[in-house]
């Protein structure tokens, strides 16, 4: 794939998705309601069990395929390394947090999930800044912008609105906190990324051809 990654990448790559982990973790605890996608993976996870990790992993590799049917290119294998990496820390916060993080108070329940959304956008850009790999629900963004000339904004709305629709029959976790995260997880991620200067998200290319 000639892709050669240094310390620093790797370093940002694995932080960046440690921290934006423990943002669903506690998005998914706090029961305010998660975003929009991850919403989906509670609604798969309560109805066919499994756990919201695995899900992660499982619509991440259905979404390379996808993406590179898509767009008439190779799939992006290392999506499928960041699919697996996200998995993988979701279902290692909910462990660690499940037992001692259960907020009854609405004021606990907000606070965790205003934790949550602002862990889960800093480790988005985080992520990012290691130009490496984005996540494949990322790349299905910006294949559907490309294909119908929508600007990047409404095809992330697009895309949110039918994770909604598929969580609401899924029986996902959907709450006040999944029209916040809709509405202000750009404007977070937009925020740290202009912290660290960063303003080129998808460096990464898979330019080879199906």
């Amino acid at each position: 794939m000639g892709v050669r990654l240094g310390k620093r990448q790797l370093m940002l790559f694995f932080s960046g998705l440690l921290i934006l982990t423990l943002g669903v973790a506690l998005t998914v605890q706090s029961r305010r309601g998660t975003g929009p996608f991850d919403a989906v993976l509670v609604g798969l996870s309560r109805t066919f069990g499994l756990t919201i990790g695995n899900w992660e992993i499982i619509l991440g590799l259905i979404m390379v395929v996808t993406n590179a049917l898509m767009s008439g290119k190779r799939p992006e294998y290392l999506g499928v390394l960041t699919a697996l990496v996200t998995g993988l820390g979701i279902d290692l916060w909910l462990f660690l947090v499940a037992e001692w993080l259960q907020p009854e108070w609405w004021i606990a329940r907000l606070g965790v999930f205003s934790a949550g959304m602002l862990l889960t956008g800093l480790g988005t850009a985080v992520y990012l800044c290691a130009h490496f790999a984005p996540m494949p629900f990322d790349r299905l963004m910006l294949i559907i912008r490309q294909k119908s000339g929508w600007s990047v904004a409404r095809a992330r709305i697009v895309i949110q609105i039918v994770c909604i629709i598929l969580a609401f029959f899924l029986g996902g976790s959907i709450g006040p906190g999944t029209v916040l995260a809709a509405c202000l997880s750009g404007l977070i991620i937009g925020y740290f990324m202009k912290v660290f200067k960063h303003d080129r998200p998808f460096s990464y290319k898979n330019n080879n051809s199906l």
